[in-house]
């Protein structure tokens, strides 16, 4: 199993970005898929999550409505879009894929680097 993420960046607070992430390897449609992010100093957080019908989880404490995380299944993707980002938002940012059981994130990809100037 392979997850690709890519979209990170350097951007102004108030700039939108949009993360992808493509698996490999495994039968994505099936799969809960999630993105955490780990600020610098700081341990990994969870941000979202999709289910395999599409129901979402965010980490509102940390998102506040921002964030939006979607999946195409035909494309084996699945996305974190960020709207109105602060400099609080800076951190590499991970996607994972849960075990088919659905309790626990299995596969990770390398992570995507945002970084957010104010």
């Amino acid at each position: 199993v392979q997850l690709q993420a890519s979209g990170g960046g350097l951007v102004q607070a108030g700039d939108s970005l949009r993360l992808s992430c493509i698996a490999s390897g495994m039968l994505f449609r099936s799969r809960r898929m999630g993105w955490f992010r780990q600020a610098p100093g700081k341990e990994r957080e969870f941000v979202a999550e999709i289910g395999v019908n599409g129901a979402t989880t965010y980490n509102e404490d940390s998102v506040k409505g921002r964030f939006t995380i979607s999946r195409d299944n035909a494309k084996n993707t699945v996305y974190l879009k960020m709207n109105g980002l602060e400099a609080e938002d800076t951190a590499v940012y991970y996607c994972a894929a849960k075990s088919i059981t659905g309790y626990t994130w299995d596969y990770w990809g390398q992570g995507t680097l945002v970084t957010v100037s104010s």
